[in-house]
C-alpha cells in the first residue's frame, strides 16, 4: 500500500500544499504592465514640468508645492472629503436596510428587488445626463408638472449643486451595496433566528443582536468600496456640473482632469493623481485593518 505521506498533493508537515505560485504569473504580469508601470510613470511625471506637447523639464517639488498651496486644489480636497463622508453616512444605512428587506422570502419582495436594481443597468454618464435634464429649471420634470417647490436651479445654485449630485450618486450606487447586504444576510444561518425567536426576541432585537454582528465583514467591504469609490466620482460630476457653478463641485478627480486637459499642467495633474492613489490605498488598508476583515476568518466558526 503506498505511503499516504508521500502521495502527490498530500499535506506536508508545513501545511497543506497549495496551488503553484506560477499559476498567478499571467495575472501578475497583466497587473504589472497595466497598473504598476503606468503608476510609476505618473509618479515620474509629478516631478516634471510638461504641458502635454513640448519637451519635459525637471521641476523638482514645484508641482507638489503648487498643489498644496493652490486654493482651488485645496478646496477640491475639502470637497472630496465632504463627498466621501456624506456618501458613506447616507448610503450605508439605506443600503443595509434595503438589503435586509430584500433578503426576505415574500414573493412581493422579489418584484421590488428588480425595481431597486434598475439603476445598475445604466451607465453613470447616462444617469448624469438624465438627471441633468430632469432638474433643469426651465424644461425639467418639475417645470412640466408645475411643481413649484421643486422648480429650482438645482445645479446652478452653489449651495444646492453638491447635494443634488450626491443624491444622484446615492440613487445610482445604493442598489449595488444593497445587493452585497442581501447576499450577506442570506448567508446567516436560519437556526440563529429560530433560537432568538424561542428566547422571545422580536424583529428589532434580532436585527441588532444577530444581523448586524453577522454582517460585520460585509459592512467593512461595502464601506471600503464607498469611501475609496468617492475618490473616483469623476463621470457624474463632469456630466452634471463640470465642477460648477464656480468651483462648488470641483472635487479632486475632476480637478485633476481640468488641471491636465484644460490648463495643460500635466505635471501638477500627475501630482494630484498620485495623491488620489496614496489616499485610496491608505483608506483601503486602514479600513481593512480596523475592521479585522483582512484576517478572512469565518464568522460562523463553531456552528
Amino acid at each position: 500500500m503506498p505511503d499516504k505521506a508521500h502521495a502527490p498533493g498530500a499535506a506536508t508537515s508545513r501545511g497543506r500544499s497549495g496551488p503553484s505560485p506560477w499559476l498567478a504569473a499571467p495575472a501578475m504580469a497583466f497587473f504589472g504592465i497595466f497598473a504598476v508601470i503606468p503608476l510609476l510613470g505618473v509618479v515620474y511625471f509629478s516631478f516634471m514640468r510638461w504641458d502635454g506637447m513640448s519637451d519635459m523639464t525637471f521641476a523638482g517639488l514645484d508641482n507638489w508645492k503648487a498643489v498644496f498651496t493652490d486654493s482651488t486644489s485645496l478646496n477640491a480636497m475639502k470637497l472630496s472629503l465632504v463627498v466621501m463622508i456624506i456618501s458613506w453616512a447616507t448610503q450605508t444605512p439605506v443600503s443595509l436596510l434595503l438589503g435586509v428587506f430584500m433578503a426576505g422570502k415574500q414573493k412581493y419582495r422579489a418584484v421590488l428587488s428588480v425595481l431597486y436594481f434598475l439603476p445598475l443597468l445604466f451607465s453613470s454618464a447616462a444617469i448624469g445626463i438624465g438627471f441633468k435634464a430632469m432638474v433643469d429649471p426651465a424644461f425639467g420634470l418639475a417645470s412640466q408638472l408645475r411643481l413649484g417647490f421643486l422648480q429650482r436651479d438645482w445645479l446652478g445654485n452653489p449651495s444646492l449643486a453638491i447635494g443634488t449630485v450626491l443624491f444622484v450618486i446615492g440613487w445610482a450606487f445604493v442598489p449595488f451595496h444593497s445587493l452585497l447586504y442581501q447576499a450577506g444576510v442570506r448567508q446567516i444561518p436560519a437556526s440563529m433566528y429560530e433560537a432568538a425567536m424561542i428566547d422571545g426576541a422580536g424583529a428589532w432585537k434580532q436585527f441588532w443582536s444577530i444581523t448586524l454582528p453577522q454582517l460585520k465583514y460585509t459592512i467593512a467591504t461595502s464601506s471600503t468600496l464607498m469611501v475609496v469609490g468617492a475618490l473616483t466620482y469623476f463621470d457624474l460630476f463632469y456630466v452634471m456640473t463640470q465642477g460648477g457653478p464656480g468651483d462648488a463641485t470641483r472635487i479632486l478627480p475632476l480637478d485633476m482632469y481640468l488641471t491636465g486637459f484644460r490648463s495643460f499642467q500635466m505635471g501638477k495633474a500627475s501630482t494630484i493623481a498620485v495623491i488620489l492613489v496614496v489616499v485610496g490605498l491608505s483608506l483601503s488598508l486602514g479600513l481593512n485593518r480596523l475592521s479585522g476583515s483582512s484576517r478572512m476568518e469565518s464568522q460562523m466558526e463553531g456552528l
